[in-house]
């Protein structure tokens, strides 16, 4: 396999809404403290990775962007308030069926990462890819043991995937991986 063909198969594997999936279901799980949780960590990936990428692939369709990179920075700020959107919905709809706390905060969290995303790109385009990998493997290093640690590897995948496809510089890999580093910490004092 090649450099490229690999590259694309890690950032493929290892997109948000992949990444968001296993990591909600997780962190509700240990949020709730057992299977109760998996419903909340279905909604937490429902509104914070499938309906976003859902709509990235409709405005793919439409001829919007090429593809779910979406390389254009100044093309993506409606991704984000799409993102925003959704995650807020899916917060008051877990405190309205009073879903467990940590799956609660882990949505703030998420809501929050994302309002810095959006500021950094309004001037400078930052991974989100990098940024979603880091903070999720912290928020279940933080919910379920220090070992999760050990799968920042895939975190380090994802950035060196985003850059040999030339998406992203290391900086702006670095930066994504920062601030989702950043939001779990938040996410740990709560």
């Amino acid at each position: 396999m090649t450099r490229t063909a690999t590259a694309r198969t890690v950032t493929d594997v290892l997109q948000p809404r992949n990444v968001l999936l296993i990591g909600m279901l997780g962190i509700g799980l240990a949020a709730a403290g057992d299977w109760t949780g998996i419903p909340w960590g279905l909604l937490g990936a429902l509104c914070a990775g499938i309906i976003p990428a859902a709509y990235i692939e409709w405005e793919r369709k439409r001829g919007t962007w090429g593809d779910r990179h979406v390389v254009d920075r100044t093309k993506r700020a409606p991704i984000f308030f799409v993102i925003l959107a959704s995650i807020g919905l899916g917060s008051l709809a877990m405190v309205l069926g009073h879903a467990p706390t940590g799956i609660l905060v882990a949505m703030l969290a998420l809501w929050a990462m994302t309002v810095g995303l959006l500021a950094v790109n309004a001037v400078w385009k930052i991974s989100v890819d990098s940024a979603v990998a880091s903070a999720v493997v912290a928020m279940l290093a933080a919910v379920h043991s220090p070992w999760w640690i050990a799968a920042y590897g895939l975190v380090i995948a994802v950035c060196w995937s985003r850059v040999a496809l030339t998406y992203h510089t290391i900086a702006q890999t670095v930066a994504g991986a920062s601030l989702g580093a950043a939001t779990a910490a938040a996410f740990v004092v709560l």
